[in-house]
């Protein structure tokens, strides 16, 4: 838009010099018989070149398109309106009295502690280098991918947004790192500082309102200044990590010993419950039995106990071999009685 202006303007000046330039070659040409009489332009061919300028100007500074990527937002004499405009070819006002500012849809990219330029990777140590919670100094490189939610709000409510997200950005890492252990940033704790980190700069972003969302926190490396003392912990990690390998080899052993037990426990406790049950049934049958038993005793007491006398000395003597003696207690004759009663026979 600003170079379509000065084009314009340009244009105008170059009009004009032209017609000074020719009024000069008319001058020289033309005999001067009445010197105080001067050649005079056309009053109309100076407005038909003022309005063609016009409309020229009012022509390219109407009309502009949006594009899908992008976002657009429409000034009129600086004051925002309360929409974003739509995609498409769109026309407005000339200016200076309208105005419109494009901002990309894209996902932008913050960088602290190095820089990219083409294929080559620039450090920035001084970025980088801050103090942990147990006071050890540690180099952290960290990546925040953002984008434009609220164009409005991103274009007027601070002067320099981008500025501020990085100056957020460096007081969220150095917080954030400056409250940990260096053994948590160089370890397992790295994704605890990742959400911390991530929260405290939506925080952030939120208090200045800078019309941004955070799409994005990636702490790309955490590295101690030495090479000696990287090493050492490098052994750490790789000490810690086999323990984390052995303590996991330990629960699935006693996972499987525990789920064994517990099986055999189901098992024998199965086979309680059916003994239980068996016994309880047993007894319940032996009730019943004694029950019948008692009842038939009572109506006729003399005729049960004969009865379970005689069951009694069946129970007792069965299989025994019987030797009938007389009342003198003298062995009488043997009489072989289990040879008489047919086996079989009670």
């Amino acid at each position: 838009m600003n170079f379509v202006i000065l084009a314009i303007l340009i244009g105008a000046y170059l009009l004009v010099d032209f017609i000074k330039k020719k009024r000069a070659r008319s001058d020289e040409d033309i005999i001067d018989i009445n010197p105080k009489k001067k050649l005079k332009l056309n009053p109309k061919f100076l407005w038909a070149g003022f309005m063609a300028l016009i409309a020229v100007l009012v022509f390219f500074t109407s009309f502009y398109t949006v594009d899908q990527t992008e976002f657009a937002v429409l000034t009129t004499f600086g004051k925002p309106s309360d929409s974003i405009i739509e995609s498409g070819l769109k026309f407005k006002l000339p200016y200076p009295i309208q105005k419109v500012q494009k901002l990309s849809k894209e996902t932008f990219s913050l960088t602290l502690g190095y820089r990219e330029k083409g294929d080559q990777l620039q450090i920035m140590e001084a970025e980088s280098k801050m103090i942990t919670g147990d006071e050890n100094i540690v180099l952290a490189d960290l990546e925040v991918q953002w984008k434009i939610v609220d164009p409005i709000a991103f274009i007027y409510n601070t002067s320099d947004p981008e500025t501020i997200l990085y100056n957020a950005t460096s007081s969220s890492l150095r917080t954030v790192i400056g409250s940990s252990t260096v053994d948590d940033a160089l370890t397992d704790g790295r994704t605890k500082i990742i959400n911390d980190i991530r929260e405290n700069l939506i925080e952030l972003s939120s208090h200045y309102d800078l019309g941004i969302s955070i799409v994005n926190v990636n702490l790309q490396d955490v590295d101690l200044p030495t090479n000696e003392v990287d090493a050492a912990f490098k052994s750490v990690t790789d000490a810690r990590e086999e323990r984390i390998t052995k303590i996991n080899e330990a629960n699935k052993y006693r996972n499987e010993k525990i789920n064994q037990m517990e099986g055999e426990q189901s098992a024998i406790l199965s086979k309680a419950e059916g003994e239980k049950i068996s016994v309880v049934e047993k007894a319940k049958g032996d009730v019943a039995k004694f029950n019948a038993i008692y009842s038939e005793y009572k109506n006729n007491p003399n005729i049960t106990r004969q009865r379970l006398t005689i069951q009694t000395i069946e129970s007792t003597f069965n299989g025994a071999r019987l030797i009938i003696v007389d009342d003198s207690g003298n062995t009488v004759r043997y009489l072989p009685i289990e040879n008489i009663v047919p086996k079989g026979v009670e």
